[in-house]
């Protein structure tokens, strides 16, 4: 976030500011925040914030496309999904249920009720309700009490409703996995359990998930959702990676979740499919880095270090003219992470760009591409049509997942079964967590 974003915000203060895109557009404005409790009293983490766009409209925006906070201003960044907010699962709105909640104060027993909530930003950039603003009770007519802001583990009395307890615990548990490893856990769960789990998890991290689970299980869990949900989960997995998935579904399901998508998002994914599966353009993704030649060393670098981009796609920044989406305009060459080190920040890319490395053609073979990586020792190599245009990008990590066998997902979990938090796991009756 900005730097200057606010290190403390409380939430009832927060309701009623605008909000602004990145051009200083307006948006709408806040109406809420929605956060997931967790257990053994932790701060609850924030989700995102409710947004009332135009005709009372109101969205949910997560909270990591917030770029700042700002008194009197909220700024976000990327597309808003204009569909109409619901609650899912584990989640609550602030303001709407718990402002106003009676709860004690666990040193002295003594009924509060809850006027305000403050959320803060933790060192892993997640922000988590931390302070509660509260009001004694008062004595006589009328008369309001002492109030004062006390940190959220000094106060009891906010409880997980109890068919969630058993997803939270587990959820709270599996928080800290990468998504690989906890795909594999989810995948050991009953079918009951999963469902749940999955429909616990927010958009971004069940994407995240999806993408590393067996094609058989993904699908089944996709099915299981419904279908706007799950529209908003492949808005948030790569396109190559949807596209693959859309494919697995079957054609009637694939139409029915494509026509729920955001048209950009869909355009990209419907692209990909016209591919075969193991070509260039089939493995490909459609989001590399782009810049023209008149960027300089220092754009580069601010959009290497964009904690949502994978180490494979980090590695080079492609060249092309204008526009900047793929399909680009003419590619002109890539430049390296490492020539990005070596040189000042006010360099120009189109004085340090690699011209050597030519485009595949989309249909190349899973052969041509693997070979072409190896031979120039490249983690991504571009993706270009006749006339020159960049469509996309394959990184090393999409060629293994094809190079390997299709099973070496469960080889993998095989091999780390019985270490750390996954062997713990193991030995957890999971329908009882």
């Amino acid at each position: 976030m900005s730097s200057n974003t606010l290190n403390r915000v409380f939430l009832a203060r927060l309701a009623g500011t605008a909000v602004f895109d990145p051009n200083g557009d307006p948006v709408g404005k806040v109406r809420d925040a929605v956060a997931t409790l967790r257990t053994n009293n932790q701060p609850p983490r924030i989700l995102g914030i409710v947004v009332e766009v135009p005709l009372r409209r109101r969205v949910f925006v997560p909270i990591t496309r917030v770029t700042s906070i700002e008194s009197g201003a909220v700024v976000i960044t990327g597309l808003v999904n204009m569909r109409r907010f619901d609650t899912r699962a584990g989640e609550l709105l602030v303001l709407g249920e718990l402002l106003d909640r009676s709860v004690t104060l666990i040193e002295s027993q003594e009924p509060v009720v809850v006027e305000d909530m403050g959320m803060e930003q933790n060192r892993t950039g997640d922000w988590l309700i931390t302070r509660i603003h509260i009001m004694k009770k008062g004595r006589g007519f009328r008369r309001k009490g002492a109030t004062s802001t006390v940190m959220w583990e000094e106060v009891n009395g906010f409880v997980l409703p109890e068919h969630n307890q058993g997803v939270a615990n587990l959820l709270s548990t599996l928080s800290n996995l990468r998504a690989a490893d906890l795909a594999a856990v989810i995948q050991d769960l009953a079918p009951k359990r999963r469902i749940e789990v999955a429909r616990a998890l927010d958009d971004e991290r069940l994407a995240d998930v999806l993408q590393e689970m067996d094609e058989a299980e993904r699908v089944e869990l996709l099915a299981e959702l419904e279908g706007e949900r799950a529209a908003d989960v492949l808005e948030e997995m790569d396109p190559d990676d949807a596209a693959d998935l859309l494919r697995e579904v079957g054609e009637e399901r694939a139409q029915q979740l494509i026509e729920l998508m955001e048209p950009e998002d869909a355009e990209d994914v419907l692209r990909l499919m016209t591919y075969e599966d193991y070509s260039a353009g089939g493995m490909m993704t459609t989001d590399p880095i782009l810049m023209s030649a008149d960027y300089s060393v220092a754009d580069a670098l601010a959009a290497v270090r964009r904690s949502e981009i994978s180490p494979a796609l980090a590695s080079q920044v492609f060249i092309c003219r204008q526009p900047l989406e793929t399909p680009t305009g003419r590619y002109i060459g890539m430049v390296h992470y490492q020539r990005l080190l070596r040189e000042a920040p006010a360099t120009l890319l189109g004085s340090i760009v690699d011209t050597d490395t030519q485009g595949l053609n989309p249909n190349a073979t899973l052969h041509e591409v693997s070979s072409y990586l190896a031979s120039y020792n490249l983690l991504s190599l571009p993706v270009v049509d006749a006339n020159e245009r960049l469509l996309g990008v394959v990184t090393v990590d999409d060629v293994l997942d094809h190079l390997l066998p299709e099973n070496w997902r469960h080889d993998h979990r095989d091999s780390t079964r019985g270490t750390g938090i996954l062997g713990n796991l193991a030995d957890v009756n999971v329908e009882e967590v």
